[in-house]
C-alpha cells in the first residue's frame, strides 16, 4: 500500500517471517560501524585522517535496552577510529574489535569469550566484508542501503537505512519478540 508520498510501505516481518523467530533466540548482538552504526560515509580531513562520524541517538538507546535486558553487543569492524571506540565506551559496549581484516575470526573470539554459539547472535552487516562473520549467525541482517548481495542472505532487511535508526529497529524486534519490549516501554512511561 503507497503512503501520502506514493511510495510502499512494507512490513519487514511479515516480508521476513522467519526474523521473528530468530530474533526470539538472539543472545548477542554483532554489529559493523560504516554503513550500520553510521550511513557509511567517511569524512576525511586535510591532514588525511578520518574527521568525523555520526551516530543516531536511537541506535545507542536501542544497546542499550539490549544491554539491560541481558544481551550484550560487540562491535566488529575493518577500520580503527577513535570515534567508534568513544562511542562504544559511552554505551558500555565491552566486546570491540577494530581494524579487523577476518571479521569471522573476531567473531569466534567473542562467541568463545561469552560461552555462545554463532546460532545465539544476530549479526548485522551492510557489505561484502560482513558475509563471512554472517554466514553461521542464527539471525543475519542488513540494513535499508545495504548491498544487494547482503540483503540477499540476510534473514532481514530493515526499513531504515545505517546511521538512521536501522539498529534500534532491529533491537526493538528482538526485544518485542522475546516479550521484553513492553516491559521497558512501560519503565519508561513511568
Amino acid at each position: 500500500m503507497p503512503n501520502a508520498f506514493g511510495t510502499h510501505i512494507t512490513n519487514p516481518e511479515t516480508q521476513y517471517p522467519q526474523a521473528w523467530e530468530r530474533a526470539g533466540n538472539v543472545k548477542l548482538l554483532v554489529l559493523d560501524v560504516d554503513g550500520v552504526l553510521t550511513n557509511g560515509q567517511v569524512w576525511i580531513g586535510s591532514d588525511g585522517k578520518e574527521a568525523l562520524k555520526a551516530f543516531d541517538i536511537q541506535d545507542g538507546l536501542g544497546i542499550k535496552l539490549l544491554e539491560q535486558s541481558g544481551i550484550p553487543t560487540a562491535i566488529i569492524t575493518g577500520r580503527n577510529s577513535k570515534m567508534v571506540l568513544a562511542r562504544c565506551e559511552e554505551l558500555g559496549i565491552k566486546h570491540v574489535h577494530m581494524g579487523v581484516e577476518n571479521k569471522a575470526l573476531a567473531l569466534d573470539e567473542v562467541l568463545k569469550a561469552l560461552g555462545l554459539g554463532a546460532s545465539d547472535c544476530a549479526v548485522m552487516g551492510d557489505d561484502w566484508p560482513d558475509l563471512a562473520m554472517m554466514k553461521n549467525a542464527g539471525f543475519r541482517v542488513c540494513p535499508a542501503q545495504g548491498h544487494e548481495a547482503v540483503k540477499a542472505f540476510a534473514h532481514y532487511v530493515t526499513t531504515h537505512s545505517g546511521g538512521n535508526s536501522a539498529v534500534r529497529e532491529v533491537c526493538d524486534l528482538i526485544l518485542k519478540a522475546q516479550n521484553r519490549y513492553e516491559d521497558l516501554l512501560n519503565k519508561a512511561r513511568q
